[in-house]
């Protein structure tokens, strides 16, 4: 991908605007894109009300596709801007009933505002937001606190005061100036000092604050560990960051407390998970229809390893204090809402797990393995009535649920599982990861999230309408249901079938499941883990939309250590089954390895504490200690003595685990 130079682009007109001036401190970086004949201002582009970035960083323009941006300049070049009467206006005001479009220069012209955060707003000349100043005791000029050019200290477009120091004044453009220069860490009040009031303040009133991602965060505790935001995923405003050393240091003292952001303040519009953009670094990620073509993000080593160290920095939380959990394996869900809603329970506290069986006169117990019952906890709820759809799920409507506040509870139990080292669901729909991410409101449901047959006949019949005729008579059709979820809307054109599928998409996955999504939002919010999805939605949507990757022979080799003096011909001989599992030669899968030896199917994305470890014994068949996570391999003399043995055990303890399980719940 070609990009010419500085000089080169100098004549090219911007494809939105048409102005082929090159001015980052007013309009972005201009860019220029030779293979497909592009140029566009990063500001034109970032603030253009129909296009939303939906690539990697890397890919079109800074990560907004050139199939979207070709849509959005076709889709402006429909609108007249109403400052130059010129068409292309790809910018609207966010204002209720306001129809006024423009171009990003002329709406810098007519004193547009711009925000820079959140869903980046635009405001025009009659609806922008002002500050408002109860008296005003200065009668004579006042300097700019910047430039110290005297001014009149009268709030305006051009003339803003810092809300922190009634007697700090500025121009705007010197405080856009200065922003630039300092970005998010150094931008502050002049006076006092203050950047959360302050700049939550002038990015209302739509001053650009950049980002710089290469900026060095050293460790509050020692001062001689650092890491660059962009390396550990952290946001400039983020004080409170440690080495894991000093981390594990503070932790085994016992002095351990979760560690607090410096956070933009709340307001209508800037919220705590408000990015404050660098420049390469625009809209947040939108899911729009048709656009599930390609996920933005797979499962990979990369994100695995973020997500692993962030989810290490919440199990900081856990106390050494330990909680015991009766769990009956044939009733997992039950046993499992009992022991988190017994008000002994801390979901701070370690977890230990005992297995009971029900009814049993004797009150037997013996100790479980805490992955595996989170294991088969996140399995049950993955089939639960809670959730609706086949493979990627949304939440369901169900008054019962909503009635014992399950949806709470599964919340919880998610976010439990994550940070006490269990497994990750990886059912989740990109759209209700978006919701929980991004807001309801930010987010537009594709027709996959529909489970429900008959509304999703009524959807594509909709779609499928080639005349008006047609989409009238769907809609006399079904005019009860349009009714009941007030969807009717005046037809006049065959286009409008196209608002009438959003309304009915929003309708019947998101606002129809209001209430268990508050619910269930809620309960992720045990141990900061909705905080921390929130604050890292590229890393976590690789866990909580995908499924672990297949295990391999590779993966499982360097998963378990030896743990005992190594018996060289046993060890030749578990990897050479290894292979053979892999290679279909076995009855057994890889998965069956490692739920025999630890009781869970993949690998916790926080990793197995202890470690899954190999013994070399003199015993006939092999032995799985899920507690310890440990696999006794036994020691044979011929490898298909050791294969038969190991496919006969494994296979056979899986099979009457599964009977087991069967005949407590027949009965």
């Amino acid at each position: 991908m070609n990009e010419s130079k500085p000089g080169d682009s100098q004549n090219l007109a911007c494809v939105f605007c048409r102005n082929n001036d090159d001015c980052p401190n007013k309009y972005g970086e201009k860019k220029t894109k030779e293979k497909w004949n592009l140029t566009v201002h990063y500001y034109c582009l970032l603030m253009s009300s129909g296009i939303w970035q939906r690539g990697k960083e890397e890919e079109g323009v800074y990560g907004f596709l050139i199939e979207d941006i070709r849509k959005e300049v076709n889709r402006a070049s429909k609108l007249k801007c109403c400052v130059c009467k010129k068409n292309g206006a790809s910018i609207g005001c966010v204002a209720p009933r306001c129809k006024r479009s423009y171009h990003f220069p002329c709406g810098l012209q007519r004193e547009c505002i711009f925000q820079f955060t959140g869903n980046f707003a635009s405001f025009c000349w009659d609806h922008r937001p002002v500050q408002i100043i109860t008296s005003n005791n200065y009668r004579e000029s006042l300097p700019c606190t910047i430039c110290l050019e005297f001014i009149e200290p009268i709030p305006s477009y051009n003339i803003l005061r810092s809300p922190c120091c009634k007697n700090a004044w500025f121009h705007r453009d010197c405080l856009q100036v200065q922003a630039i220069n300092a970005g998010v860490f150094f931008f502050r009040c002049t006076i006092c000092n203050n950047s959360d009031i302050f700049q939550k303040e002038m990015l209302r009133m739509g001053i650009h604050i950049p980002e710089n991602k290469w900026e060095i965060k050293r460790c509050q505790c020692c001062g001689s560990s650092g890491t660059h935001l962009a390396c550990s995923l952290l946001r400039s405003w983020e004080q409170n960051w440690e080495c894991l050393e000093c981390r594990g240091i503070i932790y085994n003292s016992g002095e351990f407390q979760k560690a607090k952001k410096h956070v933009l303040p709340n307001s209508n519009n800037v919220g705590i998970t408000d990015c404050l953009l660098e420049e390469s670094s625009p809209k947040l990620p939108r899911q729009s229809p048709g656009s599930q073509s390609k996920d933005l993000l797979r499962q990979g080593s990369k994100f695995r390893r973020n997500v692993s160290t962030l989810l290490i920095e919440l199990g900081f939380q856990i106390k050494k204090k330990t909680k015991r959990l009766y769990i009956n394996k044939a009733n997992i869900w039950n046993s499992a809402l009992d022991a988190f809603r017994n008000r002994n329970f801390n979901p701070s506290y370690a977890i230990e797990v005992a297995y009971v069986i029900e009814n049993d006169n004797f009150g037997s117990e013996h100790p479980g393995s805490k992955q595996e019952f989170l294991s088969l906890l996140m399995q049950h709820l993955e089939n639960s009535s809670l959730f609706e759809g086949s493979l990627s799920k949304n939440l369901s409507l169900n008054s019962q649920a909503l009635k014992e506040n399950l949806y709470y509870e599964a919340g919880k139990m998610l976010a439990i599982s994550l940070v006490h080292g269990g497994p990750s669901p990886g059912f989740f729909s990109k759209t209700l990861f978006n919701c929980l991410v991004y807001g309801p409101e930010n987010t537009q449901p594709i027709l996959d999230d529909v489970s429900d047959f008959d509304v999703a006949q009524i959807i594509i019949r909709i779609n499928t309408a080639t005349t008006v005729a047609d989409l009238k008579s769907i809609i006399n059709e079904c005019y009860n249901y349009f009714e009941l979820i007030g969807c009717l809307r005046l037809i006049t054109t065959l286009s409008d079938k196209y608002m009438l599928v959003k309304d009915i998409l929003v309708y019947h996955v998101i606002q129809r499941v209001h209430t268990p999504f508050e619910s269930f939002k809620q309960g992720l919010k045990t141990l900061g883990v909705l905080e921390k999805i929130q604050a890292y939605p590229e890393a976590f949507c690789s866990i909580l939309c995908h499924k672990p990757e297949s295990l391999s022979a590779k993966i499982l080799n360097e998963l378990f250590t030896v743990h005992t003096l190594p018996d060289v011909k046993a060890l030749g001989f578990w990897n050479s089954y290894l292979q053979a599992v892999e290679d279909g030669k076995s009855t057994t899968t890889m998965e069956d390895i490692l739920i025999f030896a630890t009781g869970c199917s993949s690998i916790p994305p926080a990793g197995f504490k202890p470690t899954p470890s190999i013994e070399c014994l003199h015993v006939d068949f092999p032995v799985g200690n899920k507690c310890n996570n440990c696999l006794a391999i036994p020691i044979t003399n011929t490898y298909k003595e050791f294969q038969e043995n190991m496919d006969f055990t494994i296979r056979n303890t899986l099979r009457l685990e599964k009977e087991e399980s069967s005949h407590y719940i027949g009965h």
